[in-house]
């Protein structure tokens, strides 16, 4: 079965993650890397509530972290390893402009 996560910023072609080969983190891991990345970059939440689901974390870590961050594979995999589990899906998309997610 396919696994990668695409990750795509305004007026950039898509950026692909192959995870196929990739260790599988597990889901604590997921949340345990965004929530360190969430507070690391001083993301804020996008819900007036202050709620943050997992799915608000990925697209907040990815606009935060900008093209230039995931030029670093090794952040790049761990970016996409902890998306992938967090979300429970092994096909991801980011579309950091639209703030939305896809499977």
């Amino acid at each position: 079965m396919r696994s990668e996560v695409t990750v795509t910023f305004k007026d950039a072609a898509p950026l692909r993650i192959d995870l196929e080969k990739a260790e599988p983190m597990t889901s604590e891991a997921a949340r345990a890397w965004l929530d360190r990345q969430f507070t690391e970059m001083g993301c804020e939440p996008l819900r007036p509530t202050g709620k943050v689901l997992n799915a608000d974390k990925v697209v907040v870590v990815a606009q935060a972290a900008g093209p230039s961050k995931f030029t670093d594979a090794g952040w790049a995999g761990e970016f996409a390893r902890a998306a992938s589990a967090a979300l429970g899906k092994p096909v991801v998309h980011v579309d950091v402009p639209a703030m939305s997610i896809g499977y």
